[in-house]
């Protein structure tokens, strides 16, 4: 009887188990959303934005240009640098298919030495978030002629 049991208990946890197994094929066929064919698509002149070697506390503006090539309006819900010392401004508007748009984005030129920062965006796009890049070298701040301090001197009693 005991012998009985067991066996059936074996047989019902193994069915139990095969049964609960899915292929990973299965579970993402199941999970994945249709792909819109119109979707819009942001396709970015350059993902990479090199600010080469620039001066101590120069012009840190630049912009990543894009061209939507879907066949539905692109929405860019944000931008997000990857520090606080990179700050992109996404378009606030739609861009239009066949239009272009560009992110905007200020690194602060007041930290010397070289930089190399991403940029995340996220869209309604075929590509929902996508990282963009900006590198560069600051340059250290050049001395000027009335920034030395004299040296201390020293008075006697007499």
């Amino acid at each position: 009887m005991k012998k009985t049991i067991l066996v059936f208990a074996v047989i019902g946890f193994t069915a139990f188990a095969l049964n609960a197994q899915t292929t990973p094929q299965a579970a993402s066929a199941a999970t994945s959303a249709p792909v819109n064919a119109n979707a819009p698509e942001a396709v970015y002149e350059n993902e990479v934005l090199d600010y080469g070697t620039i001066e101590y506390d120069s012009d840190g503006n630049r912009e990543f240009k894009f061209k939507n090539t879907g066949k539905e309006p692109l929405i860019v819900y944000s931008a997000v640098g990857s520090c606080g010392c990179t700050v992109p401004t996404p378009p606030k508007e739609p861009i239009k298919p066949g239009e272009t748009g560009s992110i905007k984005v200020h690194y602060d030129t007041k930290r010397v030495g070289s930089f190399e920062k991403t940029v995340t965006v996220s869209s309604n796009g075929r590509t929902a978030s996508k990282t963009l890049k900006i590198k560069g070298t600051v340059k250290a701040a050049a001395a000027t002629a009335g920034s030395t301090t004299p040296a201390p001197t020293s008075s006697s009693p007499h």
